[in-house]
Parts: structure tokens; sequence; C-alpha cells
């Protein structure tokens, strides 16, 4: 799929995202790191330093980024950076709302409303319009062929039953590798407790095919992969999701333990602009895949079907 950004903007779009990360002193290094990562890892630009960048600002942003995709893209990459600063501030979600205003949308954006919460009224609000904008996609982003589950008993019971049946289909299939993954990283399948619902089924199947382990960096990775497959609604809000557990550290639960400052460990910047670029090279979203159809396809097969590349 064709990379939004296309490489004549790439610099355009590098100084509006330093320019709204440009306050309170300065872009953090952590800040600085992930936009670093963004420029020469997912865009490929090594020719460019971000230390040497001219910021723009917002209305200079507002005039040279004009494309409708673009701007969403910018929109998106500035609300991800504004997250890796930490503690996030007032001064911070004030300027990214600016920019993201002159950008156009910014009343409607998912990110920028939740990070307004989080700084302007705390993590309960936060947390609560995050659910609230989940709820609209969460059939989007279901199993296509859950997507009239009842979450009964009984209808859990079948469900867990189905999928460990895969026990007999062939080491490689898709199912018996989705057992594997939830062996080897000891998670309760989809639908057999509370905190792992069915809704998880098609997350889980993202990760093994989208080659992700359970980490907070690779939850991150995942998301970015999704997002830089197809920029709907459900991956932002999903890669929002991602973000609020494992950078911001707003959204958890009893199986959910949130951490802040994933993206400043070793290695984690770079992981995240690997995995923009691998969504930008598949070749259809494997996310919204009837992936209980493909169960006996060997996962091989159904990630060249999808066109995923290899980890570097």
């Amino acid at each position: 799929m064709a990379r939004i950004i296309e490489d004549a903007m790439v610099e355009t779009v590098s100084q509006a995202l330093l320019g709204a990360i440009n306050c309170d002193g300065g872009p953090t290094e952590e800040q600085t790191a992930v936009l670093r990562a963004i420029i020469s890892g997912y865009w490929g630009r090594t020719d460019i330093d971000v230390a040497t960048l001219t910021p723009l600002s917002a209305k200079q942003a507002g005039a040279a980024i004009t494309r409708p995709d673009q701007r969403r893209r910018t929109r998106e990459f500035m609300v991800l950076l504004e997250l890796c600063r930490h503690p996030l501030t007032a001064t911070q979600v004030d300027r990214v709302e600016d920019y993201c205003t002159e950008l156009g949308e910014a009343e409607a954006d998912a990110g920028l409303e939740v990070t307004r919460d989080l700084v302007r009224d705390g993590i309960e609000v936060a947390m609560t319009d995050y659910l609230r904008f989940f709820e609209e996609v969460a059939s989007e982003v279901s199993e296509p062929t859950l997507k009239e589950f009842d979450g009964s008993d009984e209808s859990r019971a079948d469900l867990v039953k189905q999928l460990r049946a895969y026990e007999d289909l062939p080491a490689g299939t898709l199912g018996y590798e989705f057992l594997e993954f939830h062996r080897t990283n000891n998670l309760p399948l989809p639908g057999e407790d509370d905190d792992h619902p069915a809704v998880f089924l098609a997350h889980d199947m993202n990760h093994l095919i989208g080659g992700y382990g359970t980490s907070g960096q690779e939850e991150i990775a995942l998301g970015a992969m999704l997002l830089g497959i197809n920029d709907s609604d459900a991956h932002w809000i999903n890669f929002i999701g991602n973000l609020a557990v494992h950078e911001a550290g707003f959204l958890s639960s009893e199986e959910l333990v949130s951490k802040t400052s994933t993206l400043g460990r070793e290695g984690a910047a770079e992981l995240l602009a690997e995995a923009f670029r691998r969504g930008s090279e598949c070749t259809g979203d494997f996310s919204i895949a009837d992936h209980l159809a493909l169960a006996s396809t060997p996962l091989s097969e159904v990630q060249a079907s999808f066109g995923v590349p290899s980890r570097v």
C-alpha cells in the first residue's frame, strides 16, 4: 500500500512535527528519538538531521500540508509525539491542538480529545472517553464471524472448544500457531475469561500474522503496523489504546498493567518506525480477514497473501 507521506513532503512534515513538540524548553529526548526514528526508519530519509531542522509554526504547517490524507497522518504523528512527553503538560497539549486546528478536524480526533482529557480532567475521564471511542469501532476490529457474538457462557464455551480443536491441525498452520502463541505467552484463549473476551481473537491473530510479541514495545509496534496498512478510524483508535496502556500509562485493567515511557527504551523507537514501514509495504489488511476460516492454512501462506514483509 502506498505510503501516505510522499518523499517530497517528508522534510515539510518533519518540520511541522518538530514545531508541534517544540515547547516547555524544547522536545524531550524521547520525543526527539521517536521523531528521528520515524524520519529515518519509516521514511528512509537518513539525510535529514532533526538537530538542524527548522520547525514550522502551526500556520505554516497548515499552509504547507494541504492533502487531507497527509494532514490526517501528520495529526496522528503529532498525537503520538505529544504522548511521548513525560509528564504530559498543558502547554504541550495546547500546542498540538493549535497545529491540528490548522491542519483541520481537530475537534473530531479521538487522540486529541483523549490527551486533552488526560491533562485537563484526569485519568478517569480520559479512560471513559477512550472506551466510548473504542465502542464506536469495536465491530470493525472484531473477528468477522463473531460480530453477532452474544458473550453468553454457552457461546464463550463453544468458542474456546473450537479454538482448542486447533491442536489437531498440523504445526505451522495459523490455527495451530495461534494456540502455540497463547501457550508460549501464558495467555488465556479469547472468551476463556472476562479479561480476555472474544473481541481479542482478531487482535491475537494480528500479533501472529504481523510477527509481534506481547511486550509493550511490540504491542505499540503492532498498532503502528496496522495503521501503516490502513489509516482507518478503527486502527487509529486501537493505536491510541496501545499508547494509552504502554506509553502514557492511563488505560489499565486487571490483565493490562499500564506503563509509561515504553518508546524511550533502547530500540523501541526504531521498532516503531520499522512497524510503520512494514505496514506500508503490505498488500492488504490482514486484521479484517476471516481468521477462523484460515485456521488450516499455513501461517506463512497467510502472511504471503497479505504481502507481510519479514522483520529486520
